[in-house]
């Protein structure tokens, strides 16, 4: 069984996952991004046979996404769970899409959904706070492998990358919502979703936006701390709905 039949023919869950589902999309700077759950035959979970995801892009690899393409990834359902655990940020997301995003549903993977408060955990404010930095570094000439800009035509136009800049403030305004709530608002909450969409159509200057972000930063490091939820997630939970999860689906399918 190829890696596209196998997560397709036992995919429990999928949503849209990017720009759109935030609420942020602009026109001619966005693709359609895709999230999936899948799990796997007993045999690749018993035996010596490996999952761990199935990815589709309608570019080839290395190019970049545009208007009209399509980035799909459906991960295994322990490969998703691990991943949302840790506290992934774009992991977490297919949690709390709304239902008329979702591309794929089923009992089991509302069933999932329905769980989304096993991996709320002050762990999650490490991983926004790495991934709003990783994000800022482009803005400051510290990309790491490379300086050049990914969208040269912002630059062009406004002077930096307002994309980066857009997903810089959006992981701070999110990591804070969620270290807060347990939970993400889709699409943002106003008024941070007019004002990261304003950051992405160049209505701020770079100095006002990394002022911004410095703000979201310094807080989500104070919520790491104080926020009310569990240091770590409950990982014996998580493991009784991980067994609960394929046993169900192996039934169904036998």
């Amino acid at each position: 069984m190829g890696p596209k039949e196998l997560a397709t023919s036992n995919e429990i869950l999928r949503g849209l996952v990017g720009s759109t589902v935030h609420g942020l999309s602009v026109k001619a700077q966005d693709d359609r991004d895709e999230m999936g759950v899948c799990v796997e035959p007993p045999d690749y979970v018993c035996g010596l046979n490996t999952f761990e995801q199935y990815v589709h892009r309608t570019q080839p690899e290395g190019a970049r996404s545009g208007p009209g393409d399509l980035d799909l990834v459906i991960y295994s359902l322990r490969k998703y769970v691990r991943l949302a655990a840790r506290g992934n940020p774009t992991v977490l997301l297919l949690l709390f899409v709304p239902e008329q995003e979702l591309v794929v549903k089923t009992p089991l993977g509302d069933r999932l959904r329905a769980e989304s408060h096993l991996f709320a955990s002050r762990e999650a404010g490490a991983r926004y706070l790495g991934y709003l930095q990783s994000q800022r570094r482009p803005l400051i000439g510290q990309s790491g492998k490379r300086n050049l800009p990914n969208r040269p035509e912002l630059v062009e136009q406004y002077g930096f990358d307002t994309k980066y800049a857009g997903h810089t403030v959006r992981l701070g305004f999110q990591g804070i919502e969620f270290l807060r709530t347990g939970r993400l608002s889709l699409p943002m909450r106003e008024p941070e979703r007019i004002y990261v969409r304003d950051v992405r159509l160049g209505k701020y200057s770079l100095p006002e936006v990394l002022r911004q972000a410095e703000e979201l930063e310094r807080e989500l490091q104070d919520l790491c701390t104080t926020s009310s939820l569990p240091e770590k997630p409950d990982l014996g939970k998580i493991n009784d709905l991980l067994y609960e999860l394929h046993t169900e689906h192996w039934a169904r399918k036998h």
